[in-house]
């Protein structure tokens, strides 16, 4: 493994240990030549993924980007770190396991959705912001009822 701060190969793992629910593996690494510490992890890809964008664009699908949109929506939220990579996983997983090779961005978004709403109504509702293009205080009002509506229709 290439050390991300000078570029040196010469490192080494001092810590391993299962993450994710024993979805991946977390190795703490520490260059022999800088000294420099630093993380990674060690996951299963069972497909690869391409993402078709609305615009028709294709891009290979970046596990990472997934993360960054979701941490945007979660910013200060007391929600535990390790309960927001567990369910990027299992939107990963769900995504891998579907059969297709091309997904679309509203197959992530909806899967993204789905997970947060079960992690943090405020952070479901920033991520819906974005993924729906809300231009007004209107559309947060409108999907709001939408959502308390659907949350009733469920309790009966």
């Amino acid at each position: 493994m290439r050390c991300p701060f000078c570029s040196s190969e010469d490192t080494q793992v001092k810590d391993s240990r299962q993450a994710e629910d024993g979805n991946a593996v977390r190795r703490r690494r520490l260059c022999g030549k800088c000294g420099g510490r630093f993380t990674t992890y060690e996951r299963v890809q069972l497909a690869e993924l391409t993402v078709v964008k609305k615009t028709g664009r294709r891009a290979p699908f970046d596990r990472e980007k997934l993360k960054r949109s979701v941490m945007i929506a979660m910013q200060k939220r007391p929600v535990d770190p390790e309960r927001i990579e567990q369910m990027i996983s299992g939107v990963v997983r769900q995504l891998e396991t579907s059969g297709k090779s091309d997904i679309t961005s509203d197959q992530i978004g909806e899967l993204v959705m789905e997970g947060l709403a079960g992690l943090d109504k405020v952070a479901y509702v920033r991520y819906a912001s974005v993924y729906k293009d809300f231009r007004a205080t209107a559309d947060f009002e409108q999907f709001i009822e939408r959502e308390k509506l659907d949350s009733e229709d469920e309790e009966e």
